[in-house]
């Protein structure tokens, strides 16, 4: 009995030290993954990387992570030459094969969420006067959430030099179309006073898209639907290289 309560022991021990062993190992090694991140994005400071499962070593022998979980918070991309900012960035990585020095890592799978928020989406926009018909300018002057997932476009006209009291609202839906682009399609047009107006010439300040470029490599967005703080893009993504 003595001999069988002193085998139990040393494997408690043993199984703790590994457990320590194996929870300072992934601490490391989340620490690398944000590192190199952050380098091969341009990030300002270092995203929250988590890897999951365990235990981590046996994972680090066969050289695959099962799930890594990453958060990036104001990342900058581009939208078709000029700087746009992603205000949050969660994917859950699937598949996660690395080499040794952690030099390179490549996800098998991806998904998650990003946030635009509409004043970022707002660049897009019309925002200077366009004429829409002899003696009417209009412009987009705010974008905001419009409910049931529709974002609401608030248009300032000018009608024979005079500018109308309130903003025109228009609610419109969004999608994305091949995988990079946001695009906002007015429902239905508003009037901007008794003036009558084009669908072309009006369609040309209500409907407008935001390439989102900048990503990491295999990412690309696959839904949109606005929300209070934004609109919310769920990405998708495969072989994801996030870092080398």
């Amino acid at each position: 009995m003595r001999a069988l309560r002193i085998l139990l022991i040393t494997v408690i021990v043993l199984g703790g030290l590994f457990i320590a062993a194996d929870r300072i190992a992934v601490g490391y090694a989340e620490d690398k993954v944000a590192a190199k991140l952050r380098a091969a994005e341009g990030l300002e400071k270092d995203p929250e990387v988590t890897i999951e499962g365990f235990p981590f070593l046996t994972q680090v022998l066969a050289g695959e992570l099962d799930d890594v979980a990453i958060g990036i918070d104001g990342m900058e991309a581009s939208n078709g030459g000029s700087k746009m900012t992603i205000a949050e960035l969660d994917a859950q990585m699937h598949g996660v094969a690395f080499s040794s020095d952690y030099s390179s890592a490549t996800a098998s799978e991806a998904t998650g969420s990003a946030r635009i928020s509409y004043d970022e989406l707002l660049k897009a926009a019309k925002v200077e006067p366009v004429e829409v018909a002899p003696g009417v300018t209009a412009k987009v002057v705010g974008l905001s959430d419009g409910g049931n997932g529709k974002i609401k476009v608030s248009v300032q006209a000018t009608v024979l030099g005079q500018t109308l009291p309130e903003p025109v609202e228009v609610v419109s839906s969004a999608n994305v179309e091949g995988g990079k682009t946001v695009q906002v399609h007015a429902d239905k047009l508003p009037k901007l006073g008794a003036v009558p107006v084009a669908e072309q010439r009006m369609r040309q300040i209500t409907d407008f898209q935001q390439v989102v470029d900048g990503l990491p490599a295999g990412i690309e967005l696959d839904k949109v639907e606005a929300q209070k703080d934004g609109v919310r893009i769920t990405v998708t993504g495969s072989d994801v290289k996030l870092a080398g």
